[in-house]
């Protein structure tokens, strides 16, 4: 059988990785499913037209490459949540002692995509809720699980929907992602936006983030855009 060009690289990939002694989740495809979507979300048909989710999950270009992928969705730019403007830098957060954690800002039309169903995309595939200050092959508190409300609303519907999945026992631990509200927050450089789109064949890209867009693609079709929203072309919020 005749095996695809993206096939072949994803193999070279995981090889690559293999010999330097990189680590990662084993049965991607098999481990993620769809979750129950959150009992408590926003008014359906709201009229603002345009709100904002900031989200940290692990590496912010894997999480940015899955929201880039979701229909509603406008903008998705990888940034820095939870810490000092001083301090929002990529070599400074990674010492793991700024208080940041690498985050997404997802902005979306509430009118096609609800608050909910961002968030139970994030929890389905976009990362692992149950993984404390980690996520696969990354370490520190830079890739913790947390939400970081811009309303009220937000927070409520984010606390109401942890607790709904620890109570159905979802997950095979307890979800760990912390709710944070009132911080900022701050655009990584530029070299970090569209890194997934920019990079596909990327060792890392290809072994850890690729499979979450696919997973995505799987378990939430009428969710899914092929042509990502990239940064370089999303209108200016």
């Amino acid at each position: 059988m005749v095996q695809s060009l993206q096939f072949r690289l994803a193999i070279f990939a995981l090889l690559l990785a293999a010999s330097a002694g990189l680590t990662w989740p084993l049965s991607a495809k098999e481990k993620e499913r769809a979750i129950p979507a959150p009992t408590l979300d926003e008014p359906a048909g709201q009229k603002t037209p345009s709100e904002v989710a900031v989200l940290a999950g692990g590496c912010f270009w894997g999480v940015q490459g899955v929201f880039q992928h979701v229909k509603g969705v406008t903008s998705a730019v990888s940034g820095y949540t939870g810490g000092d403007k001083a301090t929002a830098h990529y070599r400074m957060v990674g010492s793991g002692s700024t208080g940041h954690a690498e985050s997404v800002r997802v902005t979306f039309d509430p009118q096609s995509v609800s608050y909910g169903r961002i968030l139970q995309i994030y929890f389905s595939v976009a990362h692992d809720p149950t993984e404390l200050n980690r996520q696969g092959p990354d370490t520190g508190t830079q890739y913790r699980s947390a939400i970081f409300p811009t309303s009220p609303e937000q927070a409520q519907i984010a606390q109401a929907y942890i607790a709904q999945l620890d109570q159905a026992h979802v997950f095979a631990g307890p979800v760990v992602t912390k709710i944070e509200p009132g911080q900022t927050f701050y655009p990584a450089e530029d070299y970090h936006q569209d890194y997934l789109a920019r990079n596909p064949t990327y060792a890392y890209i290809a072994i850890n983030d690729l499979p979450k867009v696919e997973n995505l693609k799987r378990l939430f079709p009428d969710s899914y855009r092929g042509d990502p929203v990239l940064v370089s072309t999303a209108p200016s919020n």
